[in-house]
C-alpha cells in the first residue's frame, strides 16, 4: 500500500510555472563600466531603462528559446545591458518572422 503513495502525490500536484519576467541587471554598474562624463552615465542610464521598460511591455511575444539564448549571450561580461537583450532579442524576432 505505502509503496503506491509516491505515485498518488506526484499525480496530484500541479505544475506550477516558473516566474517567466525579465532578469535584473545592475544599470549603474553597466553604465559605470561604459565610462564618461555624468552626461553621458545619465544618458546611459536614460537608455538602460528604456529598454528595460520595452522589454517589460513585449516580454511575452519574445520565445522561451530567445529569451534563454540573448540572457546567455548578453550575460558574458559582468556587466549585461537592457539595450544589448533588447536588440537581441528583437533581431532574433526579425530573423523568425522573415523565414
Amino acid at each position: 500500500m505505502l509503496a503506491h503513495l509516491p505515485i498518488i502525490i506526484l499525480t496530484s500536484l500541479h505544475p506550477t510555472p516558473i516566474a517567466d519576467t525579465v532578469p535584473k541587471f545592475d544599470i549603474a554598474r553597466e553604465c559605470q563600466f561604459e565610462g564618461g562624463s555624468k552626461p553621458m552615465l545619465e544618458r546611459c542610464a536614460a537608455d538602460e531603462k528604456q529598454a528595460r521598460d520595452q522589454l517589460q511591455k513585449e516580454w511575452t511575444q519574445f520565445s522561451p528559446s530567445a529569451k534563454k539564448q540573448c540572457n546567455e549571450e548578453t550575460a558574458t561580461d559582468t556587466t549585461p545591458s537592457y539595450v544589448e537583450f533588447l536588440t537581441c532579442l528583437e533581431m532574433e524576432r526579425d530573423v523568425k518572422a522573415a523565414k
